[in-house]
């Protein structure tokens, strides 16, 4: 038995209760797998402290989010010695090549860097948020944990297309269930964010 549970979750951004999911780890009968692949955004710390708590808990990292290393397809699993052993015994030979590791190891390096650049993301996603909600054609800015916002606008579609026709890319996420009239906006730099925001003023 397996729980894959989102926390941060894409695309809400919504981080799930503590106590719930440990509530579901204490509870549940099989594996519980945290996906925090957007952890280092969250005001809520990450699971890895409970691995010694919780014999069926996994968390799952990547260096594609924080660390802007999409290309490398780089994630970790954390977990108890018996869940490594068994995954150890699963996963492909010589899955992660040495250029990948290399270049992983480099940026650990750049911690700093990283946690500086995570402080602004943060810090342009809360005013973001806070601008997106005085506009007239925004009926929603749901709380993030992430690197992105998911807004619920009057023409999801009409919008969408609007700010692409400008040069704009952001996520239509209204076909996705429970996310009728949403978008997904990413954090931008301030000047990308101001541009944004310009260009919904004027719809």
């Amino acid at each position: 038995k397996l729980i894959f549970i989102c926390s941060p979750n894409n695309p809400t951004g919504n981080s799930i209760i503590r106590t719930d999911i440990e509530t579901i780890l204490a509870n549940f009968k099989g594996l519980v797998v945290i996906d925090e692949a957007y952890i280092n955004y969250a005001k809520q710390r990450t699971f890895i402290q409970e691995l010694t708590e919780y014999p069926n808990l996994v968390v799952m990292q990547t260096f594609s989010k924080a660390w802007g290393l999409a290309a490398l397809r780089l994630g970790m699993a954390f977990a108890a010695r018996p869940v490594i052993d068994i995954l150890n015994k699963v996963k492909p030979p010589y899955n992660i090549n040495q250029a990948t590791q290399d270049i992983a190891l480099k940026a650990l390096e750049n911690i700093e860097q990283v946690n500086q650049w995570i402080k602004v993301t943060v810090s342009e996603r809360e005013n973001l948020s806070a601008q997106l909600l005085a506009l007239p054609n925004v009926k929603k800015v749901y709380p993030s944990d992430a690197n992105f916002i998911l807004v619920q606008v009057e023409d999801a579609l009409g919008t969408y297309n609007s700010l692409v026709d400008l040069g704009i890319i952001i996520r239509d996420r209204s076909k996705v269930a429970l996310c009728e009239g949403c978008l997904r906006i990413t954090i931008g730099t301030a000047e990308e964010n101001i541009r944004l925001l310009d260009a919904l003023k004027s719809f």
